[in-house]
């Protein structure tokens, strides 16, 4: 059963003068509400078609829905099976965030949880995003942001996908099918050994890698030391409930980067192949 003022937003969502607004893109959306009229109760509907991307809303007033969708062409086929992942920036604030679906909403962030930047998943088939500015107390500068990406559940390489299939990562030896898939596909390559591991968020811990070969990354995730010894140092994000060799052997490592944060997906040791 809806609350009072949720049923008049949702009212407001069916009879509200629409206004479409796309970023360039299609893959990230801001704006601002110093342009909307506190007298007016209309609802901003927002469109993105992208894999991942962001949002960003200026001074929260009101509400605004965002549609996210594949870019694809339309078809059961290609929504079947999709989620969706957004993680609110740890400055995020200003509004709630809610699922709503057929006249129904769900809350899914509350405003003071999105400091926590935690990441929280949903089938895209439970609907868009409602997004409804908090109560605003006072003047000062207020931020809506977060990022999203869309992820298939089934298929190769799923079961990789860090915040999908919390309590359901085994950690296995990877096949060679899934190492041939995890470096096909992977954003970044290399060869190297586990240095160390430290704690980390959203039930993974941070393994501290030292490549001494990088055939491949994206966004600079790996740090070239210099120096006469050529290697390279970062960080990668490994389920909290898998054991990181230690003993100095070099593995093959590769892995993929979501909502910022590289996860590693399959590692080899270069004495089997």
């Amino acid at each position: 059963m809806l609350r009072p003022w949720a049923a008049q937003w949702v009212t407001a969502v069916l009879l509200c003068r629409t206004v479409a607004q796309y970023s360039s893109d299609q893959c990230s959306w801001r704006g601002s509400g110093l342009s909307h009229e506190s007298h007016r109760r209309d609802v901003e509907q927002v469109y993105l078609r992208c894999s991942q991307g962001s949002l960003e809303w200026l001074y929260p007033t009101g509400a605004i829905i965002v549609n996210l969708r594949p870019n694809t062409e339309p078809s059961s086929g290609h929504m079947a099976g999709l989620h969706v992942c957004i993680k609110p920036r740890t400055y995020s604030k200003g509004s709630r965030v809610y699922l709503e679906h057929a006249g129904d909403v769900r809350l899914l962030l509350a405003e003071g949880e999105q400091s926590q930047g935690t990441v929280h998943c949903f089938s895209l088939a439970d609907g868009a995003l409602f997004v409804e500015a908090a109560s605003q107390m006072d003047i000062s500068r207020k931020i809506t942001a977060f990022q999203y990406e869309l992820v298939p559940s089934q298929g190769p390489g799923a079961h990789m996908y860090p915040y999908l299939h919390h309590g359901l990562v085994t950690c296995k030896p990877c096949s060679d099918e899934e190492v041939l898939m995890a470096v096909c596909t992977s954003d970044f390559a290399g060869r190297g050994v586990f240095q160390g591991v430290v704690s980390g968020t959203n039930g993974h811990s941070l393994a501290v890698v030292m490549l001494s070969r990088l055939f491949r990354q994206k966004s600079g995730l790996f740090a070239f030391g210099g120096g006469r010894g050529r290697s390279w140092s970062g960080r990668v994000n490994v389920p909290a409930q898998c054991i990181v060799p230690l003993r100095g052997d070099e593995y093959l490592l590769t892995g993929s980067i979501h909502l910022v944060k590289p996860g590693l997906a399959a590692h080899l040791d270069t004495g089997t192949f």
